[in-house]
């Protein structure tokens, strides 16, 4: 199954891996899967918060 995907150099969308503008990796932009178990919450939430602060959030 082909994904969407989204060059970090010149913005683009491609369905290649490969950007054909600028040949550079093109990167996977669909989110990852919702587990209520989640593994990786506990480090987005410790990445997160110092900008949660700053803006005024927490």
């Amino acid at each position: 199954m082909r994904s969407i995907h989204k060059c970090p150099s010149c913005n683009k969308y491609t369905m290649n891996e490969q950007c054909k503008e600028c040949n550079d990796q093109a990167l996977m932009v669909k989110p990852p899967k919702y587990s209520p178990e989640d593994k990786y919450a506990k480090y987005r939430r410790v990445v997160l918060r110092p900008k949660l602060e700053e803006t005024g959030v927490l």
